[in-house]
This record gives structure tokens, sequence and C-alpha cells, in this order.
């Protein structure tokens, strides 16, 4: 089947899926509705059969003068010798005498319903009684019932289509904004491996020419060098592509993890690249500073930020990171601090969004390693902020809620 142009098939799927969601809820309501209605009418209509019938027998057994019976009543007698007496003006087909004469024969008591009447007929003392009274009144009250509930059933319905399309909307709203999300997540991310694949089929291409022209290991050896970090480069993406589809879970195996022990393996593994920047990385010397978490992915968000110092830090800038286990006894804090080109303010929070774009004219990206190391730190119960100006450098915050019975006040 061909799409329309132009048609939007995620779109078009929520389309569907609100409908058929929207449909089946108001479905559910009016049917639930039309059950309470048709057992409504069902109750009260046996109600009132039970309480004319019960009137009936009462007056067959009580009442004593055909000529003035109570109102919609008619009486009538059928005497020893054949004689039948009653009412005046009977209903047309009233009395039954066929009714009559069974029970006199010796027959049962005979309740009947007939054309709007109900007949009761049993025998007395001295005759047979019969009693007919007209269910018009039971019956007009019946139709404003079903009148009553057949409206309270149009205006359900019309609430439930109503209902239905609110709650169909707020239901799918996240299956929408997950479609956005990862649309946006796809489009974004095949921009940002564009550019490292891009970057290694181009040097691979001036290093197979080289080869061919018989250039010697001397010659090569730079772009061998810049091939090496072009594929690291790419590693590094394709990780935090990995990373981001789970880093919205809820760590699961959390261990006893101590930060600084983090923080230094991650300043060791980045010395020779601070080095080779010209920039000073240090530590800040401090106590134990335990977290319950996952240590490679505490650790991914230290190099996460230390990576974006360094790329944001030039030559002769320094680079800090500093854990302070004792300001707050349920929290550790982590802070790195770099005195680089730093960003605006009013960017603070939008850093952390995937593939990020600087704003105010920066027009840097900040690729997934910030948004991960919110998802993260969030994952893990804790908060990071972003605080800097520019050319002032940045300062990039991290609390952690410290480890039961191992907070910093214990170790200091």
């Amino acid at each position: 089947m061909i799409r329309p142009a132009g048609r939007d098939p995620d779109q078009a799927l929520l389309a569907r899926a609100r409908r058929v969601l929207g449909l089946q809820t108001a479905a559910a309501i009016t049917l639930s509705l039309l059950v309470v209605g048709v057992l409504a009418v069902v109750v009260v209509g046996r109600g009132q059969r039970s309480a004319a019938e019960a009137q009936v027998r009462q007056t067959a057994a009580t009442e004593e003068d055909v000529i003035d019976p109570p109102p919609g009543t008619w009486i009538f007698e059928l005497t020893a010798d054949g004689t039948v007496g009653g009412t005046k003006a009977p209903p047309a087909g009233f009395p039954d005498r066929a009714a009559l004469t069974r029970v006199q024969a010796g027959g049962r008591a005979e309740m009947a319903a007939e054309n709007g009447y109900l007949t009761y007929t049993r025998r007395r003392s001295r005759a047979t009684v019969q009693v007919v009274t007209s269910m018009r009144t039971q019956r007009q009250e019946q139709k404003r019932l079903i009148l009553a509930v057949a409206l309270v059933e149009l205006i359900g319905l019309l609430l439930a289509a109503g209902s239905a399309v609110l709650l169909s909307r707020r239901a799918t709203a996240p299956l929408g904004e997950a479609l956005a999300r990862q649309r946006q997540f796809v489009a974004d991310a095949s921009h940002e491996l564009r550019t490292p694949l891009t970057q290694l089929h181009t040097r691979a291409q001036l290093l197979a020419r080289e080869l061919r022209a018989g250039a010697g290991a001397a010659d090569i050896a730079a772009d061998v060098d810049q091939l090496v970090v072009g594929t690291r480069q790419l590693g590094e993406v394709v990780e935090d592509l990995l990373l981001s589809s789970q880093a919205s879970r809820r760590p699961d195996g959390l261990t006893r993890v101590d930060l600084g022990t983090v923080a230094a393996a991650v300043v060791a593994a980045e010395r020779s690249r601070s080095r080779d920047r010209g920039v000073e990385l240090t530590l800040a010397p401090s106590g134990p500073a335990m977290v319950d978490g996952r240590e490679p992915a505490l650790r991914r968000v230290l190099t996460a930020l230390v990576d974006n110092a360094l790329s944001h830090t030039p030559a002769d800038g320094h680079v800090t990171i500093a854990l302070d286990p004792a300001t707050e006894p349920r929290w550790i804090t982590v802070v790195v601090r770099d005195d680089g080109s730093g960003f605006d303010p009013a960017d603070a929070e939008r850093l952390f969004a995937r593939f990020a774009r600087g704003g105010h004219g920066d027009q840097r990206r900040f690729g997934l390693g910030l948004a991960l190391a919110r998802e993260v730190v969030a994952g893990h119960g804790g908060t990071i902020t972003a605080s800097g100006r520019p050319g002032q450098g940045a300062a990039f915050t991290i609390r952690l809620p410290a480890a039961p019975g191992a907070q910093a006040g214990e170790h200091r």
C-alpha cells in the first residue's frame, strides 16, 4: 500500500491508536451505562409487578364492597348459584368468567396479566372473588423510566466520546513523545556518526594512495596516528550511543564505590591527553567518598566531564576535580572545574540535551556525553548542574547520596 505523499507514518500510527482506544473506551462506558439502565428498568418493573400483586391479593382477602373498590380496581363475585356481581363499568372482557368457574370448581387461585390489567381470582367462604386492577400507571412509569434511561444513555454516550478522546490523547502522549524522541535521536546520531566516518574514509584513502606511491613508514606514520585517533573517537561515539539506550534504566547490581578512587583513575587515564594539550589536570586531595552505584557508569560520567573540560580549555589552562564528602553528611559532592571558554549562563540547562549546540553565537556541539552523564547521575538518585560564564570557565557539580553507614564524617 502506497502512503500519501507527506504522510507521517508515526502520526498515522498515533492517530489510529487514538481512534481505536477512543472507540474502545466509548464502547465500554456506553455498554456499562446500557447494562445499568436495563437492570434498573427490569428491577423497577419487577418491583411494580410485585407491589401490584400484593395489592390485589390484599384486596381479594379483605375487601367486602364490590360497589366502591380502590381507584383503578374492579371486584367481581361468583356466588354458589352462578350469579356474577361486581363493580359497574368494568373494562372490556371482564370479569373473566372462565377463571371464576375454574377456581369455584376447586381450582387453585389464579394470577394473570393481560391487556394491561392484572387479574387475581380466589375462593372465599361464600363466593369466588376476582380482583382486576389496571397496570396503566405502572406502564407509564416504566415508559418514563425507559425514556430517562435512553436520555442518560445518550448523554453518557456524548460524555463517553469526549472522555474517550481526552483519555486516548493522554494515553498515547507518552508514545508520541517516545516516537518523536526516537526519530530525533536517530537523526542526531546519524549526523554525529557521519563526521568521524567521513574523516576515517578520507584518511584511509590518503593512506592507500601513499602506500601505492611507495611512501615509507616514516611518511605514513602521521596518517596512521590520525587514523587511530579517528577510530578512537568513533568508538567513543558508538559507546555513547550504546550507553544512551541503557542510561535511563534503574541501576542494578549496585556496589560500594569510592568516588575518590574513581576520580584518581580518570585523572590518570586523561593525564597524557592533558599534557599534549598543555592543560594542567589535577585532583584535589580528599578523604574517601563512598556511594552505592555502578563503578563503570560513574567512571564514564567523570570521564565525560573531564573530556568536556579538556576540549574547551586552551593551553596553559587548568582542570580540577574536587570531591567534598563533608559539607553535607548525606551527600557526596564532586566538582569538575576548568578555566576555559565557559558558556552563557542561559545555556546551563540546555547543555545536558542530547547533541545540544551552544547558543548565542557558540557553534559547539556537546554530543551525548553530558546528556548521558545527567541520565546516569539521575539513575543513581543524584543531580548534576552546570555553571559558568563566557571566557571565565565552567564548573559541573555532581551530588550523589552517600552510602549508608559510610558517610563522609566517618572517614575524616
